[in-house]
């Protein structure tokens, strides 16, 4: 081994010890190790920094890079949204009068007709490997986020995607002889021989584009390819082989008339290749190590366990404070000369909204930032689109959105649903909550919803009576895209989504000292009705519409999860509801779930205390709906009977859905008082965790040995009242470094900002 590769070497092994020194720990046996390559875009190792990424795998002999950048959109506007043409109220005009085909002919169809607008891939870098024979080991180390195969003749590659730049770098070592490396660019100007894949239909080349051109200069490609309107982007890599290795650079830039001008991935290479791969892979680990350390878990479930701590590691792949939010795949767009599964859009009925929930308990927010910052950037965008289809004052946002914000159509009743503004302003109000920024409550949580409540002010209509009610509803995806998915009542889900905005703009424009819009707030919510719910199978789609069939999208239940506004805590009609809601739920059986559906199951089960059901349908979910690189592909691949649909696109919301069900079997706080261990199997003796965050920002940690909580250490960012339900039962306790009060169960801590508490069992 040469000087260089000992340094690397190094470089790994010291910052990875420093990482194992410190707590939390991250467990080294859930990297994922194979002994082979992927044989399939899908099952390829991910890297990636939330703006470039990078799926490493194996295609006809070759080893495959498949490079993505975020920002990689055809963003050319849907031909049949016209608002001049066609508003919510000639939707509704279809509907009432029987038309409802036209409508489905306007907005649904060309979606799946048409190419674009669509995220798009960026190309792929190719190794000939040939000669390096038989592989040995394909490893994904999850603390270094670096993809390592070795080879049974010594050969080696390590590569890894840059966690704050825009590049990737690979090393192959104890080569036989010199390694020949392609560019491939996309199909964009040829025929795909692919075949056609789940929810891919439409071919590369039918966005029209000119093909662009790879250019090859000593030991660096280029590829340069322009999109649709302005926008183009540029593929760029460069390496240095020496008798027995290669180490090289990539990088994906992209340019457009309304972005600031930004470095070509020509230049980023160029700078990076002057400072070196040994500075680069410190910075890299350095941010890896700072990541591992804000939380981690440690539970005897083996399958949970390892499931857990893959979506972390990809949720810190996807997800940046300054980079796009995580769309349908994040940055591993489909390399199959297709467009990827849903165009690889922005989802805002379900999809972008599970990806952020393990980002709170997780204590990422830091990177739950992104999305915010994205809705924020847009909320003009989304302001127009709400005048102009709706006609009225407010804001809401499309349920499908593209790049920049701008609705996409689809299945009409959620592309352009009326809550979905509400849905995404859950994740304002949380972020509030967790983490007590008065800026952020002032300056942009409030904002948001008191936007949001103007609007539905504006859409409902008033009844004789003075209730309100939307003039058609609808309850994601139930009755997929037929005139029957409008419903003439409001559903539970548009309504238990208005019962929450108003409670909480109320809420906070209390907190803010706006009694006159706190009353106000109160006023409308006082005027709309309270939700349906069947005495015997609980909460229903809609009044006179019982959930009777199963379906994907837990959508009637919104109010229990994820907003709890019914909750075990309110007492035992809340209860009832919740037991009755949940017994139905099973009885109506999977056969139309999906996987995030039981990622979703599994928050439900934790929610109620049921231990032992939230691990069942969250190991359902690891077992059966990932693929081996634990991307959750929506289908049951086991072929268990575990639901009807085997389909596999890939899509990312059921991976995270499942980190945040996790969590909340170690820990909750979404009724303002914290809860330790609440929904853990009874058999899970010894559990542990660290530094957890709860809403009042807190952050916690936590053992249980044997059975029996032992410790709790609590330390305040803000200050406040630390409310803990008595985890140790009847047994004796000590609080160090605080006084405390026990009343009706609850330990109540007066905590000052920066404080820290340890509670024991003596």
């Amino acid at each position: 081994m040469n000087m260089r590769s000992t340094l690397i070497v190094l470089f790994f092994a010291l910052l990875v010890s420093c990482v194992a020194k410190e707590e939390p720990e991250q467990n080294p046996k859930n990297n994922l190790v194979f002994n082979d390559l992927a044989a399939t875009w899908d099952e390829a190792m991910p890297l990636g920094n939330a703006m470039v990424g990078a799926l490493v795998w194996q295609k006809e002999g070759k080893l495959r890079f498949s490079l993505d950048r975020a920002d990689l959109w055809d963003l050319r506007p849907m031909a049949n949204i016209d608002f001049d043409k066609w508003t919510f109220d000639d939707v509704y005009e279809h509907w009432k009068t029987g038309e409802y085909k036209k409508v489905q002919e306007v907005f649904d169809t060309p979606y799946n007709q048409s190419p674009a607008p669509s995220k798009i891939p960026a190309g792929a870098l190719e190794f000939d490997i040939e000669k390096l024979g038989t592989v040995k080991e394909v490893k994904l180390d999850l603390e270094t986020a670096s993809c390592v195969v070795s080879w049974e003749n010594g050969a080696k590659l390590t590569t890894f995607v840059h966690a704050e730049k825009p590049i990737g770098w690979y090393r192959f070592e104890n080569l036989p002889e010199d390694l020949g490396i392609e560019l491939i660019s996309p199909a964009y100007n040829r025929e795909n021989n692919e075949g056609h894949t789940s929810q891919s239909r439409n071919d590369l080349n039918q966005l029209g584009y000119e093909q662009g051109e790879i250019t090859k200069d000593n030991n660096s490609l280029t590829y340069n390819q322009h999109g649709w309107g302005d926008f183009s982007y540029q593929i760029h890599t460069s390496w240095q082989q020496t008798e027995n290795s290669l180490e090289g650079c990539w990088s994906v830039s992209s340019e457009n008339d309304k972005k600031d001008s930004q470095p070509l991935a020509s230049e980023w290479v160029k700078k990076e290749l002057t400072q070196g791969l040994e500075p680069s892979l410190a910075e890299h680990l350095a941010w890896w190590k700072s990541y591992w350390a804000k939380s981690a878990i440690s539970i005897p479930d083996s399958v949970l366990q390892r499931q857990y701590d893959l979506e972390m590691y990809k949720f810190g792949s996807a997800a940046r404070p300054d980079a796009p939010p995580i769309c349908l795949q994040s940055v591993w767009t489909a390399d199959h000369g297709k467009l990827p599964p849903w165009k690889g859009d922005f989802h805002h009925d379900l999809n972008t909204q599970l990806s952020y929930w393990p980002s709170y308990t997780g204590n990422y927010l830091d990177l739950e930032e992104g999305f915010l910052n994205w809705l924020w950037k847009y909320r003009p965008t989304f302001k127009k689109y709400t005048k102009e289809y709706f006609g009225v004052e407010g804001m809401n946002v499309p349920g499908v959105s593209t790049l920049e914000g701008e609705p996409m159509g689809g299945w009409i009743q959620y592309s352009m649903g009326q809550t979905v503004a509400a849905w995404l302003g859950h994740h304002f109000y949380l972020h509030w909550k967790y983490s007590m920024d008065r800026d952020f409550l002032e300056e942009r949580a409030y904002p948001w919803l008191k936007d949001v409540a103007v609007f539905f002010d504006n859409m409902a209509i008033k009844a004789e009576d003075g209730t309100r009610k939307l003039k058609m509803s609808s309850s994601p995806e139930i009755y997929n895209n037929s005139a029957k998915a409008w419903f003439s009542e409001t559903t539970n889900f548009d309504l238990a989504l208005i019962r929450w905005t108003y409670e909480k703009a109320a809420e906070l424009a209390g907190e803010l000292g706006l009694q006159e819009e706190r009353n106000a707030w109160l006023q409308i919510l006082s005027e709309w009705p309270e939700l349906a719910v069947d005495s015997e199978t609980g909460l229903m789609f809609a009044p006179e519409f019982p959930y009777n069939e199963s379906h994907r999208h837990f959508s009637h239940l919104m109010a229990y999860h994820p907003l709890g506004t019914i909750d075990f805590s309110k007492g035992e009609k809340d209860q009832e509801i919740i037991r009755n809601t949940l017994e139905n739920l099973e009885k109506q059986g999977p056969d139309y779930w999906t996987g995030y559906s039981y990622s979703w199951q599994g928050n439900l089960y934790a929610r109620a205390f049921e231990g032992e059901k939230a691990a069942e349908a969250l190991r359902v979910f690891a077992e059966c709906f990932c693929l081996r690189n634990s991307f959750h592909v929506n289908g049951d691949q086991c072929k268990a009977g575990h639901s009807k649909m085997t389909y596999r696109p890939f899509t990312l919301e059921g991976n995270f859905a499942f980190a945040a069900g996790v969590q909340d079997m170690l820990i909750q706080s979404h009724t303002g008082v914290v809860r330790i261990f609440p929904a853990i199997p009874a058999d899970w003796k010894d559990v542990r965790f660290q530094h957890l965050r709860t809403q009042g920002a807190f952050l916690v940690s936590a053992e249980k040995q044997e059975g029996l909580p032992v410790s709790v250490t609590v330390k305040s960012e803000k200050g406040g009242v630390f409310k803990l339900h008595n985890p140790f039962g009847d047994k004796d306790f000590k609080v160090e470094n605080a006084d405390f009060s026990l009343d009706s169960g609850i330990i109540k801590i007066n905590m000052e900002a920066g404080q820290a508490v340890k509670l024991t069992l003596k």
